[in-house]
This record gives structure tokens, C-alpha cells and sequence, in this order.
């Protein structure tokens, strides 16, 4: 159970290495393109190479007759209802067909699909597809979607989806220190390693689908609403997926139309998605553009913050919309303003959908504060640093209601910062950036720091069930869906530590709707307070349960019964000589036990920290290389720091990316621009050094662990932290502010301006 260098009584909070990796590196995954299914049919789509346009026709005849070919469909043929938006507040005028009707409204918006007896069949007959679009003005813009000179739905005379706007607004006039930018917050792509990959067959009136999804459950909902059949109708299986960061948390449009094609040819069917339809079809985050407005006193204390956001949502209202709320909630970072105000306005465009990606609004609120805090600090003449410390949320006002109504549930942020600039000797960073400028050398370094607060959690429930088997192993069933982030070392780790049994006694079982009944989506951040619990409730039921067994074996009563943790034996309190191991209280009964939980959070959890990050600015290639990452991060109790620190280097990996290089681009006529991954530049080992990274721990109190989130938070503080380095190197040529992604393109020119 123990693995070297262990030496605490409990393995929690110990480096236990993952479990589930073996059958990963011997290629045994339980991926959905792994599965052997006799006889499947095989799927593709013809795509929209127009942006806006209505559609006159769709020839497919010549397509019907090529070899292998069994089925063409269209929306006219397909049999599926338009489907709504999100959020129920989404006007009902914006619904989206699964295959395009009437009009194409992206590039990359599925208009028909084939099914064929193999891949290539059906990719060559896609080929011999002819739509007849006649084109219309796109909207590509956010700026063009405010005018609304043409709008995407005709129904409507605007392109609003959703907006909240203030009543009175904040008078700066007021203030002694003012400053304000525009931010933008660029449109990346998720880019999971897997792309999107369904299989699908209809047996006995039942449906049985094979998904690569963030939540079993969750996605079998999506298709029993789709495809209007009862949930005992259809069985959902979710094993390996290879990555998701948000964008696999609900079913796409192509995932429910295999079902469809599942039920109408009485068929199996699969699907795999390619690179390119993976960047151009499927969903988009962040994609925001923000302005900042900040004021305070000019000893530093920030007195009132502005934010106000205009969202791209793409051309149908998926979660995109919806994100500037999370960005609201959060507006005001981890600093203590007396008022904070958002304003949006989520506006449909021309372009692909957006949806939640890894941070889903919270990285965009804290590159808003973080960047204005960067700037009113520069007006002042003051360091970065010292004005985040003065306008903290100090740690004895926990918990903390912000101006923006968001209630943190517990924080330290001072301790966060002091580690961080310790680690990174800050005082010996500034002393050589002072001398590179005195220096006058081309090559000069910024040193950037970033704190921020994140909400993970979201209150709700999740299911855990842990039975005791015939045999004294431990069977436990979660409703979670794991997702590469070690949800079997960190479930085992944690019923090991209650039951007092090794973890190779412990088996974890997930992602079949017919074997377990309930479970929600993993998305923000919230496994380990949510199902991590019902995994220790669970396990405290089961060991109840397990001393009356006990009691009968020791004839005593069921109060005086104790279970020793560290041999995984029940005696009666005081007298551990004569004791029943949990194989005992197995043989002992005929019919197994088990504890089951579906425990509930009230509220959420706000994990925080600091990232500071040291970039070399070559100012006569504009070249940034980032020298150094020292991210602190605190996640309340952790269970696994092997992981964590794992979460934590991912995150890094893409927030670094954003914030040098990802951009997904569109051009004037709303083409993508970024139709492979040479041309959207995915980050490498090569851009990254190797991190420096520590955590502190501040529990919640939230969930009986303590714990909060962290799969999210390596993304959020980077992405500031890098942005904030490479402005602070160039701030001696004069430049106050650049947007993200900061290419050498972008930073050379910037350069000539000056």
C-alpha cells in the first residue's frame, strides 16, 4: 500500500504512484477506438466550407452509388428534433439542428453524413457530396455582432444571446488613481490528444453506446432527450478517455447523430473525428474581450474595479455563453475593493461554438484583475507585488462575501505570495533586471507575478458505493467519471485509509449506466471534494455496518466495537487481543454489505496561489523564452501531492501556451485559419523549463476532507504571470500593455512602434 519513503501512518497526503497507468503503457486502454465491434458501419461528415449562408440544395445522389456506401443523411431524413441551447434562458429562436437546415452558420458545421462498410468508403463518398450554398455576410467580429447589421438567426434583430448590464455604474471621476485597457483574452482550442470518438449499436430495442466523455451520465441524458427513448432504453459506456479539459462535458451534435444512426439502421456504427475537424468543428474557450478599469488612492489600495466583457459565443449558445457570469463572480481576484461591477454582452458569430475549457471564466477574470492590477501598480511607480500584498482579503475575514456577492470559503493568500517570492529570490530577480537595464543589453527579463482564486466544487452531489466482497477485498463504485487525473489511486488511497486495507485489495469500478445508477459530469475541478467524499462517507457507513457483524462475532454490543485502521481489525475498544479482520466479517454473513453515499456540498470551494514567472525578451528578435515557473498553489488538504503536482504541471503546460502562443484565427470571411496543428501551435517541452512548484494547505471547510480543486489551477495563474513577465520586460521600451498570445511577431513589431 505503501510505497518508498512513506513513514506517515496514513497514506493520504503521502506521493502514491497511479494506479490505472500500467494497462495505459502497455496499451490496453479501454478507449472507445479500442473497441471491437463486429460488423460497424463507419461514419463522416460533410462539413460547411462557408461561414453563413443559406442553403439551396444538397446533391447526394451520385455519392449513394459509390462501393460500400449504406446510408446518406441530411437534416431533412434524419429524424431529430433542432436542439436548444445551454441554459433554458437562451432564446428559443437560436436552436441548432444536428445536420445544417436551411442555413450553414460556421465553417465546419455538419450538413450531411455517410455511413459506409469502412472509413475510407465513407470519406470518398463525402468527397461526392455538392451543397449549393449561396453565401451571406458573416459575422465574424465581435464588433459586427454588436452592429447587427446582420444577424444569425432571422428571427431576431440582434445577436445577443445573454448580457447583464449595471444600472449605475461606477463614477471614476471620483477617484485619484484611474487606469483603464482593452484586454483581449484570444479564442484557443481544447486539444485533446483524443478527438472526439462515439460507437454505437441498436440490440434488442436497447441502445448501447460506447463514449469518450467527462460524464456517463450525464451524456446518456443528452441522447435519451435527442432521441426521445427512456433511460432504461440505453446503456452508456465511459472508460479511457484521452483528455477532455471541459470540452468533452457534454454530448456534440455528431456524438448524438451516431446514436440516431445506431437506432435507424438497426446497425452498429462508429465514428472518429480527424485532427482537423476536431480544431474547426468542435468547440472553442475563452474568447473574450475585456475592458479594465481600475481606481485607488495613490499609496496603493485599490478602492473600485470595472470589468466589462464582451463574449464570443460562436455560432450556437452552448456554455460559452454563459461564462462571464464565472467571470463576474470572481472579478475581483483575491483583493479586498470596496466596488466591483461586470458588464457583458455574449454575442453570436460566424465562428465555431465556445464552451467550458479547463478554467471555464475564471482564468479570464483573473487575466482581467491580474493585468489591472499590473497597470495601476506601474501609474503609481510602486512593485507589482507589494500592491497585490496591501489590497489582499486578509486570512481572519474568512469566509469572505466579495463585492461582486461570491462567498470564499477560506484563503491565506499572503502566505501563498511570501512563498512564492521567496522560492523565486524575487529581491535578486529585480537587482539583475535592474542591471540588464543599466546594462543596456538586448536580451532583458521581466519578472511577472500573478495571484489569483478559483471556485471548484459548485455545491451538488455525487455517488459512491463501497461493498465488502465474499472474499475480504473491497469492490468501490464511484458515479464519477475518471478522466486521466488518478481517480483510482486517489478513491483507493482514500478507502484504504478508512477500512484499513492495503489498495491492492481495493477494486474501483466506473462508467456503465447499467451498474451504476447516478452520477455527475467531471468538470470544475470538483472529483475530490465531491466524489472523493462520497467515497469516505461511503466507507464510514460500510464500516458501521460492519461492526455490528463484528459485535455478533465478538458477542458484544455494537457501541464498544472499534476498527483498528492500522491492522484492519475490529476488537472491542480496549481489549485489541481478541479481534475479527474484515475477512472474518465477510465469511460471516451470507449477504454482502456495503455503505452507499450520495453526498452533497453546500456551496463551492476557492482554491488559490501565486505564480511567478521569469522571461527572457530578446528585443532584437522578440523572441520571449520563459526562464523560470514558480507556482504555489493551495488546495486545501491534499490527498495525493503525486497528482496534484501533476494537475498542476498540465495546467501550467496550457496556460503557458495561451499566454505565448495558442490562437485559434479566423479571417475576414470567417475561414479558420488554424486547421491543423501546424498551424495552431500546441505548446511543447521545448518552450517550457522545468517547474519549481510547492503547495500550501488551507482546508475547507466545506467537505469533511478538507479538500478543494486543483485540476484547473495551473492554467489560471500562468496564463497572468507569463503575460505580466514579458510586458515587465519590455516596460523600459515604453510598451504598457500587449495582448495575449505574445508571439515574437506580435513583440517585434511592437518594438518598431516605439
Amino acid at each position: 500500500m505503501k510505497q518508498p519513503g512513506i513513514t506517515s501512518t496514513s497514506v493520504l497526503g503521502n506521493p502514491v504512484l497511479r494506479r490505472e497507468d500500467a494497462t495505459l503503457v502497455r496499451g490496453q486502454g479501454e478507449y472507445v477506438g479500442n473497441q471491437i465491434i463486429e460488423g460497424a458501419l463507419h461514419c463522416h461528415f460533410v462539413r460547411s466550407t462557408v461561414a453563413h449562408g443559406k442553403i439551396i440544395s444538397i446533391e447526394t445522389s451520385e455519392a449513394e452509388s459509390m462501393p460500400g456506401v449504406q446510408a446518406i443523411y441530411t437534416a431533412d431524413n434524419l429524424g431529430l428534433e433542432d436542439r436548444e441551447g445551454a441554459m433554458d434562458f437562451y432564446a428559443s429562436e437560436m436552436t441548432r439542428p444536428y445536420l445544417a437546415r436551411d442555413r450553414v452558420r460556421f465553417v465546419g458545421e455538419p450538413i450531411a453524413v455517410v455511413v459506409a462498410e469502412t472509413v475510407y468508403q465513407a470519406a470518398d463518398a463525402a468527397e461526392n457530396i455538392w451543397a449549393d450554398i449561396e453565401p451571406l455576410n458573416p459575422v465574424v467580429t465581435l464588433q459586427d455582432s454588436l452592429a447587427a447589421e446582420t444577424v444569425l438567426f432571422p428571427d431576431m434583430n440582434h445577436n445577443v444571446c445573454w448580457e447583464n448590464e449595471i444600472e449605475e455604474p461606477i463614477d471614476f471621476s471620483e477617484y485619484e488613481v484611474v487606469i483603464s485597457q482593452d484586454v483581449i483574452n484570444s479564442r484557443v482550442a481544447p486539444v485533446s490528444i483524443e478527438t472526439r470518438v462515439a460507437a454505437a449499436t441498436w440490440e434488442d430495442n436497447r441502445l448501447i453506446y460506447w463514449a469518450s466523455s467527462q460524464g456517463t451520465h450525464d451524456f446518456r441524458d443528452e441522447v435519451v432527450s435527442a432521441l426521445g427513448i427512456k433511460k432504461e432504453d440505453i446503456r452508456v459506456f465511459v472508460k479511457d478517455i484521452g483528455g477532455g479539459f471541459g470540452a468533452k462535458g457534454y454530448a456534440s451534435e455528431e456524438e448524438i447523430i451516431i446514436a440516431q444512426l445506431a437506432r435507424l439502421l438497426q446497425k452498429p456504427v462508429r465514428w472518429m473525428e480527424t485532427r482537423t475537424e476536431n480544431l474547426i468543428g468542435y468547440v472553442h474557450g475563452r474568447a473574450q474581450d475585456q475592458t479594465v478599469t481600475m481606481a485607488g488612492t495613490s499609496q496603493g489600495r485599490i478602492q473600485a474595479f470595472r470589468l466589462e466583457v464582451l463574449q464570443d459565443c460562436g455560432a450556437y449558445p452552448k456554455w460559452g455563453a454563459y461564462l462571464p457570469e464565472f467571470t463576474r463572480q470572481l472579478a475581483c481576484g483575491v483583493y479586498d475593493i470596496d466596488r466591483v461591477e461586470c458588464e457583458f454582452k455574449s454575442l453570436m458569430t460566424n465562428t465555431a461554438p465556445t464552451c467550458a475549457y479547463r478554467g471555464a471564466g475564471r482564468p479570464e477574470a483573473t487575466a482581467a484583475i491580474e493585468r489591472a492590477v499590473d497597470l495601476f501598480a506601474a501609474e503609481l511607480g510602486m512593485d507589482p507585488a507589494e500592491v497585490r500584498r496591501i489590497n489582499f482579503i486578509p486570512s481572519h475575514a474568512f469566509p469572505f462575501t466579495t463585492a461582486t456577492g461570491t462567498l470564499y470559503d477560506s484563503g491565506d493568500y499572503e502566505k501563498a505570495l511570501d512563498a512564492a517570492l521567496e522560492a523565486s529570490d524575487y529581491k535578486g530577480l529585480r537587482a539583475e533586471q535592474e542591471t540588464r537595464r543599466q546594462n543596456k543589453s538586448t536580451k532583458q527579463i521581466g519578472i511577472g507575478v500573478a495571484t489569483y482564486v478559483e471556485i471548484t466544487g459548485f455545491g451538488g452531489s455525487e455517488y459512491g458505493h463501497v461493498s465488502l466482497r465474499p472474499d475480504g477485498t473491497i469492490l468501490a463504485t464511484t458515479g464519477a467519471t475518471p478522466i486521466g487525473t488518478g481517480h483510482f489511486t486517489t478513491w483507493a488511497m482514500i478507502v484504504a485509509d478508512k477500512l484499513g486495507i492495503p489498495m491492492e485489495k481495493i477494486e474501483l469500478f466506473h462508467g456503465d449506466t447499467d451498474i451504476v445508477p447516478t452520477g455527475e459530469t467531471t468538470g470544475g475541478s470538483r472529483s475530490v471534494q465531491l466524489a472523493g467524499s462520497a467515497m469516505a462517507d461511503a466507507s464510514d457507513k460500510l464500516i458501521e455496518i460492519a461492526k455490528q457483524k463484528a459485535a455478533d462475532l465478538l458477542e458484544a454490543s455494537p457501541e464498544d466495537v472499534v476498527l483498528n485502521t492500522q491492522e484492519g481489525e475490529f476488537h472491542v475498544a480496549g481489549t485489541p487481543a481478541i479481534s475479527h479482520s474484515w475477512a472474518d466479517i465477510a465469511e460471516s454473513t451470507e449477504d454482502s454489505i456495503a455503505g452507499l453515499s450520495d453526498f452533497s456540498q453546500e456551496g463551492a470551494t476557492f482554491p488559490f496561489g501565486t505564480h511567478i514567472v521569469v522571461a527572457e525578451v530578446d528585443l532584437e528578435t522578440g523572441k520571449a523564452t520563459i526562464q523560470r515557473v514558480i507556482a504555489v498553489d493551495d488546495s486545501g488538504v491534499i490527498m495525493n501531492p503525486l497528482l496534484a503536482a501533476g494537475q498542476i504541471h498540465g495546467g501550467l503546460a496550457q496556460g503557458v501556451a495561451q499566454a505565448l502562443l495558442e490562437e485559434f484565427k479566423y479571417d475576414s470571411d470567417g475561414n479558420p485559419q488554424t486547421t491543423n496543428l501546424a498551424d495552431y501551435t500546441a505548446i511543447s517541452t521545448m518552450e517550457l523549463p522545468s517547474y519549481e512548484r510547492s503547495f500550501t494547505e488551507t482546508p475547507s471547510p466545506s467537505n469533511p476532507l478538507g479538500a478543494k480543486g486543483i485540476g484547473e489551477s495551473g492554467s489560471i495563474g500562468s496564463t497572468a504571470a507569463v503575460q505580466s513577465a514579458i510586458i515587465d520586460a519590455l516596460a523600459p521600451q515604453g510598451i504598457r500593455h500587449l495582448d495575449m498570445p505574445l508571439t515574437p511577431e506580435k513583440i517585434w513589431a511592437a518594438l518598431q512602434t516605439v
